[in-house]
Order: C-alpha cells, then structure tokens, then sequence
C-alpha cells in the first residue's frame, strides 16, 4: 500500500542525503519521481546534500496546491511513481493535507523530510500536520553531535556565534555561516537551554579564572 513517510531529524543528520538516496535508488529502476522542495541552501528549485549533491526540484511556493500540479502533471502524460518533498517543515499544514491526499487518491508513495522543531524548540506547523497525518515517522538514526560531543537534538539560531531566540520562524541559513551571517548550530538540549554554542563555549575555556584574593 502507498504510503505518507515522514523521515525527520536535527539539522546535519543526512535528511537530504537519504532523499538524494532514494531518488537516485528508484530513478535505476526506471521509475519516475517528482520532487518538491522549498528554500534549499542550494538556491531556488534545488534538492541539495552537504555532501555536495544536488539534483533539480520544483520549488513550492505560499498556497500552491501540490494535488492539484500532480493531477495536472500526470494529465498531460507525465509520470511521477513516487514523490519527494524535502524541507518539508517549511511546507503549510494544508499542503501537507495535499500529499495525504496524493497518497490516497493517486496511489501515490511520498517520503517528505524535515526537521521537527525550529530554534525555539516549537514545531513547526508543517512537521506538525506530518506528525499528525503520517503512515510512519521514521527519526533518522544517523546522529548529529553536539559541540559537547552528545547526541544533539535541537536547532540553534546563532548571529556571530551567539544564540539567538527571537525573530521570524523561517530564516534561511546553515551551518558554518561566516560570524556576521544568520548561522544554525545543533546542539544537545542541556546546552540549548543554556544557550551555550560551540563559540561561547570556546569563549569561556579562554577565559581565566579569577580567582579571589585576600589582604595580606
């Protein structure tokens, strides 16, 4: 039976690269995909690894209907034997919807990827709907680290190193942004709630102790 999958993970823990893995596993076979994706680090309309692989997509944009451009691909002769939908946390919950509904009514398998939550440990409302409407969620078993060397489990906005816990939702960046750019950093949960990333941590190993000293 057809199936809705939601692969989610941190950042850096190989979601795209497991979607490149799966195009590249089905395209051999010769079946045909369709890929959607939004806001990829690679530039609009692009499914992009950091391993340095990137295949084309079409880019979602705000209220697109992804059933509807389906129904209309497959009427002009087109095929799409599966779909992928990368980033899809930035996807609305009605376009979610939309590829339940691809699941069910086109028979349809589709594998979406994205990350769970955002900076401030809130869902984003997409990864919400996936959560909620998913045949399976599968959470990606290879592990992103912590600068402490722990399993990290949630995203950090950083500006210069430091982290950030306010501003919009949806800001694209990466990591290993330049200090004065919008950076994301995956940290465990003790150090994302004591806001400590990998340079505030550097920051405070360099600085000495001050030790108190008593009159003589």
């Amino acid at each position: 039976m057809p199936e809705l999958v939601f692969f989610s993970g941190t950042m850096d823990c190989g979601k795209s690269t497991l979607a490149l893995q799966i195009e590249h596993n089905r395209s051999a076979r010769g079946l045909a995909g369709m890929i959607f994706t939004r806001d990829d680090r690679a530039g609009e309309g692009k499914l992009s690894s950091r391993l340095g692989l990137v295949t084309d997509a079409v880019e979602v944009e705000d209220g697109q209907d992804l059933y509807a451009y389906l129904v209309d691909h497959l009427s002009q002769g087109g095929r799409a034997d599966y779909v992928i939908a990368d980033e899809a946390q930035f996807l609305g919950p009605e376009q979610i919807d939309q590829l339940a509904r691809v699941v069910d009514d086109l028979d349809i398998d589709v594998y979406a990827f994205g990350i769970t939550t955002d900076f401030r440990s809130k869902l984003f409302p997409g990864s919400q709907r996936l959560v909620e409407l998913a045949d399976r969620v599968e959470v990606l078993q290879v592990e992103a680290l912590c600068w402490c060397g722990a399993r990290a489990t949630h995203n950090a906005r950083t500006i210069g190193g430091e982290m950030v816990v306010e501003g919009a939702q949806v800001v694209v960046g990466d990591v290993d942004q330049s200090a004065d750019e919008v950076g994301y950093e995956v940290l465990c949960r003790r150090h994302h709630r004591r806001r400590m990333t990998a340079a505030s941590a550097r920051a405070a190993a360099l600085s000495p102790d001050v030790l108190p000293v008593s009159p003589s």
